[in-house]
C-alpha cells in the first residue's frame, strides 16, 4: 500500500443541524424582528443625539475661553497699567509686571502680557521675555480693535483675547494680551464626555427596555408567529372564508360588521358596503339581527331572511366581539317535504289497514248474502265519508304535508273512537317556511290529545291552524282530564310523562319538550291551559313561520306607484 493510499480521507465539511446552528441570519419571528428594529432605532437616535450635542460643544468651549480671555484683558486695560507703561521702563521687577502677575494668578490665566505701541513686552510669566517683542502680530489690537483667537505662541497653543491699552486721553499706548491654556479647554471637553455618555447610556437602556416590553406584548398578541406565517394564515383565512358554503359574519365589540364572506352576503342579501356598519343599519330590525347580535341565545337558531331559512350559531371572541355562522336550510326543504309526505302516507296506510280489512269482510258478507243493493250503498257511504274528510282538511289546510298528516290522524282517531275535527277558524296557506317542523309540532300535540281523550265520556279533539301575517298559530284541544296548574310547566320538561314506560324501553316525555324547543327556536311560545269545554288546550305561536305573500309584495310597490301618480 502506498503512502498516498494510506493517508486518511479529508474531513467532510460541516453540514446538517450543526451548520444550521452556526449560520446567523435575519430572525423570522415577529417578536425578534420588531425588537431588533426598535433597538437599532434607539441606538441610532442615541448616537445621533450624542453626536449632535458633542459637535458644537468644542466650539462653544473655545468661544467661552476666548471670551473669558477677552474679559480679563479688558479688566486689565481699564486699571493703572496705561500710566505705568508710559512712565516706567520695562523691567522684571517693575509695576507693570507686578500688576500683570497679580491678575494672572487671580484669574488662572496662562499669561497676561502688556506691550507698548512697538510690541515690546512689559510683562510676561517668563521674566526673561520682558523687553522683547511679542511673538504674534499685535497690529489689530494696537489699531484699537478687540481680538479673539486660538493661536500658538512662546507658551504654546492658547485661547487669546487682545484689547488696546489707552491712556486717560483715549490714545492707544499699547495693548493687553491674555491667554487661556488650550489644554484646559480640551480637558473640559473630555471631562464632559463621560457624563454625556452616561446620560446617553441611560437613555439607551430605558429605550431598550421599552422596546423589549413592547416586543413582548406584540409576541403575545401574534402568538410568536413569523411574518411569513402571518401572511400564510391570512391567505388561508381568505381562501377558507370565501370558499366554504357557510356564511360567516364577524362583529367587533361595538356590534359593527367586521367581516362578511361571500356566502354570508348571498344569504343575507347585502353587499360589501355592510362592513363597518351596525347590524341594524346593514340588515334592519328583525329576528335575524337579534340572533346575530346575541339578543337571542341558543344553538342552531332558526331565522328567516327574505325567502331563505337560515340556521345561525354565534360564538363570542376574546376581544369582546363575536363570530356567527349561517347555514342555508332552504335547499333541504324540498327533500324534507318529500320524506315527510312519504312517512305520512305510510302512517296513514298502516292506520287504515285494519279498517279496510273490516270493510272488505263486511262487503264480502253482503255479496255472499246476495244483498247487492246494500253492498252498493255501503261502498258509496264508505267512499263518501273518506272523501268528505279529505276535502274538508285540504280546503282549510293548503300545505300538502300538514293536510296529509291530519287526514291520517283523522283515520287513526276514528279507529280509536275519537272525533277529530278542524275548527271553523282554521285556514293555513301554503307558505310555510319549515312545514316539516310544523308537522312535528302538530303530530306530537294531536297524538297526546288522542291519548288523553280516548278514555273520556265523549272523546273529541279539535285542531285549529291559522295565519296571522307571517305568524302561525296552532291550538289543539281535547276532552281529556286536563293538566293541573302546578304541572303546566313540567309537561314541557324533557323526560317528564304521565304514561307508563313501554316494554321495549323507549324513552317518553320527549314530544312536548321538542314542541317547546322548536317554538323557542323560532322565537315563539308553547303553553297549556284549560280548554273552555274541559280538558287541555295547547297553544303554539311560531313567529316568521310563513314566507311573505308574493301577491302582497307585488301589490305594495304597485299601490305606492299608483298613489304617487295620483298625487
Amino acid at each position: 500500500m502506498t503512502p498516498a493510499a494510506a493517508s486518511p480521507p479529508a474531513a467532510a465539511p460541516v453540514s446538517g443541524p450543526v451548520a444550521r446552528r452556526l449560520r446567523f441570519g435575519w430572525p423570522q419571528r415577529v417578536f425578534s424582528q420588531v425588537l431588533l428594529m426598535q433597538l437599532a432605532i434607539v441606538v441610532g437616535v442615541t448616537v445621533l443625539a450624542t453626536g449632535l450635542f458633542l459637535a458644537p460643544l468644542s466650539a462653544q468651549l473655545d468661544d467661552q475661553a476666548m471670551r473669558r480671555a477677552l474679559a480679563i484683558a479688558e479688566a486689565t486695560a481699564s486699571g493703572r497699567v496705561a500710566g505705568a507703561v508710559t512712565t516706567t521702563p520695562p523691567a522684571p521687577g517693575g509695576p507693570v509686571q507686578a500688576e500683570a502677575e497679580r491678575i494672572r494668578v487671580a484669574t488662572g490665566a496662562e499669561y497676561v502680557v502688556i506691550m507698548d505701541r512697538r510690541g515690546v513686552r512689559w510683562s510676561h510669566p517668563d521674566p526673561a521675555q520682558i523687553g522683547r517683542p511679542v511673538s504674534t502680530d499685535p497690529s489689530e489690537a494696537l489699531a484699537g480693535r478687540d481680538v479673539m483667537e486660538i493661536d500658538s505662541g512662546t507658551l504654546g497653543r492658547s485661547a487669546r483675547g487682545k484689547v488696546p491699552l489707552r491712556d486717560p486721553a483715549g490714545r492707544v499706548v499699547g495693548a493687553v494680551s491674555v491667554g487661556i491654556e488650550y489644554d484646559s479647554v480640551r480637558a473640559r471637553l473630555l471631562a464632559a464626555i463621560p457624563g454625556l455618555l452616561a446620560y446617553a447610556g441611560g437613555a439607551l437602556a430605558v429605550g431598550a427596555l421599552a422596546a423589549y416590553l413592547i416586543s413582548r406584548r406584540l409576541q403575545r398578541q401574534t402568538h410568536d408567529l413569523a411574518f411569513s406565517d402571518i401572511s400564510a394564515l391570512l391567505a388561508e383565512r381568505e381562501a377558507m372564508l370565501h370558499g366554504i358554503r357557510e356564511g360567516v359574519v364577524a362583529l367587533d365589540r361595538s356590534g359593527r360588521v367586521r367581516l362578511l364572506n361571500d356566502e354570508a352576503q348571498r344569504l343575507l342579501g347585502v353587499g360589501p358596503e355592510a362592513r363597518g356598519r351596525s347590524l341594524e343599519e346593514a340588515l334592519g330590525a328583525g329576528r335575524t339581527t337579534d340572533v346575530l347580535a346575541g339578543r337571542v341565545e341558543g344553538e342552531d337558531l332558526v331565522t328567516v331572511r327574505g325567502q331563505r331559512v337560515l340556521i345561525a350559531n354565534r360564538m363570542p371572541t376574546g376581544d369582546g366581539g363575536a363570530v356567527a355562522t349561517l347555514r342555508d336550510r332552504t335547499e333541504l326543504e324540498r327533500l324534507g317535504r318529500e320524506l315527510d309526505a312519504t312517512r305520512g302516507l305510510i302512517d296513514a296506510l298502516r292506520a287504515q289497514d285494519h279498517e279496510h280489512a273490516n270493510r272488505l269482510h263486511t262487503l264480502l258478507g253482503l255479496l255472499e248474502l246476495e244483498m247487492h243493493e246494500e253492498a252498493v250503498e255501503y261502498v258509496t257511504e264508505v267512499v263518501g265519508v273518506h272523501r268528505a274528510t279529505a276535502e274538508q282538511v285540504t280546503e282549510k289546510v293548503h300545505d300538502p304535508l300538514l293536510a296529509a298528516l291530519l287526514v291520517g290522524k283523522a283515520t287513526v282517531a276514528a279507529e280509536r273512537g275519537v272525533s277529530l275535527r278542524l275548527t271553523p277558524g282554521t285556514l293555513l296557506p301554503d307558505r310555510l317556511v319549515e312545514p316539516r317542523e310544523l308537522v312535528t309540532v302538530v303530530g306530537n300535540l294531536v297524538d297526546n290529545a288522542l291519548d288523553a281523550a280516548a278514555g273520556s265520556a265523549e272523546p273529541r279533539v279539535e285542531v285549529e291552524l291559522r295565519a296571522e301575517g307571517r305568524t302561525a298559530v296552532l291550538r289543539v284541544c281535547d276532552s281529556g282530564p286536563g293538566v293541573p296548574p302546578e304541572r303546566r310547566e313540567l309537561v314541557f320538561t324533557e323526560g317528564w310523562s304521565t304514561k307508563d314506560r313501554p316494554a321495549h324501553g323507549a324513552r317518553r316525555g320527549l314530544g312536548l319538550a321538542l314542541v317547546r324547543r322548536l317554538a323557542e327556536r323560532h322565537g315563539g311560545t308553547a303553553r297549556v291551559a284549560e280548554a273552555p269545554a274541559g280538558g287541555a288546550e295547547f297553544t303554539v305561536v311560531l313567529p316568521e313561520a310563513l314566507t311573505v305573500d308574493a301577491h302582497e309584495t307585488e301589490a305594495g310597490p304597485a299601490a305606492a306607484a299608483g298613489a304617487g301618480g295620483a298625487g
